[in-house]
């Protein structure tokens, strides 16, 4: 039997190479923007990466074109399917549409509406799905044996890993080497990309990983040490659903990652808030997460810190409701 791969055994300095060339020309290199109010605010310099400005709206347009690009000719014709509630599904799709793959996505009938009509627009099959019933990761592997297609998860994929490990690059040589980088995590596919960016190109930086309170499993797993879990958490930050940290991304982030912090869906709704009043920034509530560890003081606000604001894809409905005091 085949042994699979371990994270340890990739060259990680040269994968991200490979995703930076690749992206070249299809990815937008997103600006990275001040706030003189948010840096009073916080005491702090604050450089904020705006992914929510990326191709369909958020950072996932990296790992999904990144992988997409790297299969060979018969992976690319069997066509491939993933499973996520709204970003990557859309960044799966227009990056399948760009490169002439089929795509099929498995995605939560509570999925933001917005995510679903992008990902349906760019012309990839979507199969909803109870999430009370079933999970993501049975249902999306059932169907890729049955019709022979290629499985490209959200985040738990080297390829992936890679292409999102390109936006803190970006901001590594736009704005220099901030104390801390600041990193929402879900499945910590972005989360493990930036802190091998850091790693290589960036050692001194501090790189943190936030998460809602009531989605804390990838802060319990660094804790701990051990892999935990949690089932389809009650946040607004509907980015971050995911059940665990993955093969590739649980390790990555146990040992290149600082710290790992947590916020209330309070301090969530403060920084959607903040960034639309006071940065004239739409950001989804899972792209805030940097911003409500600093608003809160879940993370101090000292010297430079960097923030990825990881995407802007929430609907009009949601952000007005978001946006009443």
């Amino acid at each position: 039997m085949t042994q699979p791969v371990m994270p340890e055994q990739i060259d990680w300095r040269q994968r991200i190479a490979l995703a930076r060339e690749r992206l070249a020309g299809q990815a937008r290199v997103t600006p990275v923007m001040r706030s003189g109010t948010m840096n009073r605010t916080v005491g702090a310099s604050v450089l904020l990466k705006c992914e929510n400005f990326q191709r369909t709206g958020a950072f996932k347009f990296r790992g999904a074109y990144n992988a997409l690009a790297a299969l060979d000719d018969d992976a690319r014709g069997a066509g491939v399917i993933t499973h996520s509630s709204g970003n990557h599904a859309q960044a799966l799709a227009r990056a399948g549409a760009l490169l002439d793959i089929p795509i099929t996505v498995v995605m939560p009938d509570n999925a933001p509406r917005v995510k679903r009509d992008a990902t349906l627009g760019y012309g990839a099959e979507v199969i909803s799905y109870d999430p009370g019933k079933q999970t993501r990761e049975e249902l999306s592997g059932a169907i890729a044996d049955e019709r022979g297609l290629v499985l490209i998860p959200p985040y738990d994929h080297p390829d992936v890993i890679a292409g999102q490990a390109t936006a803190a690059l970006e901001l590594l040589e736009q704005a220099g080497e901030p104390d801390v980088l600041l990193v929402p995590t879900g499945g910590a596919g972005l989360l493990s990309g930036t802190a091998l960016s850091c790693h290589f190109h960036a050692p001194r930086c501090r790189v943190i990983g936030i998460e809602p309170e009531v989605a804390d499993d990838a802060t319990r797993s660094f804790r701990s040490g051990h892999l935990q879990t949690v089932h389809n958490p009650p946040t607004i930050a509907d980015g971050v659903r995911t059940p665990s940290l993955g093969h590739w991304t649980f390790p990555l982030v146990t040992r290149y990652v600082a710290d790992m912090v947590t916020v209330s869906e309070e301090a969530i709704i403060d920084a959607v808030r903040f960034l639309a009043s006071r940065t004239k920034l739409v950001v989804e509530p899972s792209g805030a997460l940097g911003v409500a560890a600093l608003l809160s003081g879940a993370v101090p606000g000292n010297g430079s810190i960097g923030v990825i604001l990881s995407g802007g894809n929430v609907d009009a409905a949601t952000l007005s409701r978001l946006l009443v005091d």
